[in-house]
C-alpha cells in the first residue's frame, strides 16, 4: 500500500503571514525592532504582510523566528509570543478554540487543525487512567529554533486554558534540556512545577480537568467553526507535514521495524528521495526510527505499565542488553531509571 502525497514540506507556502507570523512581527515592532532587519533573508516585506495576501513556508517562518530571537535578544520573547498565539485571530479555527466546551475539545481541535494552528510543531494527546499528556513533534526541521517553539507552544496552552476556563489549571511541564539560566521565565509563564532533564518535552494535567465545562462558550458556534476549519484543511489538501507522515508510518509499523526501502515504497518514492526529503527537514530515517521507538517505549512504560522485557519484545529486540543500550541512546537513561522516574511523578 502506498501513501497519498497529502502533506506539506518545509518549502510549501501555505502559512498566512497575517496570522501567527504577524503576531511575532508585532511583538518585535513593539520593542522598536526595525522591520527591514527583522525580515532580512526571509523573502518577506512588511507591506505584503499588512495586505493580508502573503503565504509563508515553514522555512520562512523559521527564518523569521531566528531573526526575532537574535534581534529581540530577551529571555521572555518565546513566552510572550506564546501568550499571544491562542485562540488567536485565525478565522474559523480560532473560533473553534474560543468556543470549545472544555479543555479536551480544545486540545482535540489543536491536533485536528494542526496545519492552521500549529504548522511547525505537531501536537499529540495521550492519556492514562489519571492524566492527560500533551506534547509536540518537530514537523519541519526547526533545528536551533525548536526550544523557542516549545516554550511558545507550552505557554500558549497554559495561557489559553487559563483564559478560557477562568482559572489557572494545574499543568505540569517537563523539558528534556537542562535548567536554563532564565528559569524564572518558566516559573512565571508555565508554573513552578516545571521540570528539566526529563525524557520528553511534554505537559501533564489530571484527566478530570479535561472535561470541566468552560464558561462563555457556544456549542453551536463551536461546531460550525470546526466544520468551517475542516473545510479550510480540505482546501489545503493536507493535514500534516512530510516528517509527521513518516513518523506516523513508522509508529504504525513499529513492531515490524520497516527498512528505509520499505518506507520509501510506502511513500512511492525511491530510497534516495526519501533520504533527501528527510535531510531537507534536518532529520534522517534512523533519527525518526529512534524517535518513534523512544516514544513507544515510554508510552508502554507509563501508560500500559509494561515491564522491560515486554517493551523489548514489543519493539522486536531479541537481546535485552541490546534494548537497554538502545534505550539509553534514545533517552540518556536506563529503563530502570525511567521506571523510577515515572514512579516518582512527572515523566
Amino acid at each position: 500500500m502506498t501513501l497519498k502525497n497529502t502533506w506539506y514540506e518545509s518549502d510549501s507556502r501555505f502559512i498566512p503571514g497575517h496570522y501567527q507570523p504577524a503576531t511575532l512581527i508585532d511583538l518585535a515592532l513593539s520593542r522598536d525592532i526595525d522591520s527591514h532587519r527583522l525580515l532580512r533573508g526571509t523573502g518577506l516585506f512588511h507591506d505584503d504582510i499588512l495586505a493580508g495576501q502573503t503565504r509563508l513556508s515553514p522555512q520562512q517562518f523559521l527564518a523569521l523566528i531566528d531573526n526575532s530571537r537574535r534581534l529581540l535578544d530577551a529571555d521572555d520573547s518565546s513566552f510572550l509570543f506564546g501568550q499571544r498565539l491562542l485562540p488567536g485571530h485565525y478565522g474559523p479555527a480560532s473560533h473553534a478554540l474560543r468556543h470549545a466546551q472544555n479543555l479536551h475539545q480544545a486540545l482535540d481541535t489543536l491536533v485536528q487543525q494542526q496545519a492552521l494552528l500549529s504548522p511547525l510543531a505537531a501536537p499529540r494527546l495521550v492519556m492514562d487512567d489519571k492524566h492527560a499528556y500533551f506534547y509536540w513533534l518537530d514537523s519541519c526541521g526547526a533545528a536551533e529554533q525548536w526550544r523557542f517553539l516549545l516554550e511558545a507552544s507550552m505557554t500558549s496552552i497554559v495561557a489559553m486554558s487559563r483564559s478560557q476556563s477562568g482559572q489557572r489549571l494545574p499543568w505540569e511541564c517537563s523539558f528534556s534540556h537542562a535548567e536554563p539560566r532564565y528559569v524564572e521565565q518558566y516559573w512565571v509563564h508555565l508554573g513552578e512545577d516545571t521540570q528539566f532533564k526529563r525524557p520528553l518535552d511534554l505537559m501533564r494535567i489530571p484527566r478530570e480537568d479535561l472535561v470541566r465545562p468552560w464558561p462563555n462558550c457556544s456549542a453551536t458556534v463551536g461546531q460550525v467553526a470546526r466544520q468551517e476549519a475542516q473545510g479550510q484543511i480540505d482546501q489545503l489538501g493536507f493535514t500534516a507535514s512530510f516528517v509527521d507522515c513518516v513518523y506516523r508510518y513508522l509508529q504504525a509499523h513499529v513492531r515490524e521495524a520497516p527498512s528505509l526501502e520499505q518506507a520509501a515504497h510506502a511513500f512511492a518514492v525511491s530510497p534516495a528521495t526519501l533520504k533527501r526529503k528527510l535531510q531537507k527537514h534536518h532529520t534522517g530515517f534512523q533519527q525518526q526510527v529512534d524517535l518513534v521507538r523512544k516514544h513507544v517505549a515510554l508510552y508502554l512504560y507509563q501508560i500500559k505499565g509494561f515491564s522491560n522485557e515486554e517493551v523489548a519484545e514489543y519493539l522486536s529486540f531479541n537481546d535485552a542488553a541490546n534494548f537497554r543500550r538502545s534505550f539509553k541512546r534514545w533517552t540518556g537513561s536506563t529503563p530502570k531509571l525511567i521506571r523510577q522516574l515515572f514512579g516518582s511523578g512527572m515523566g
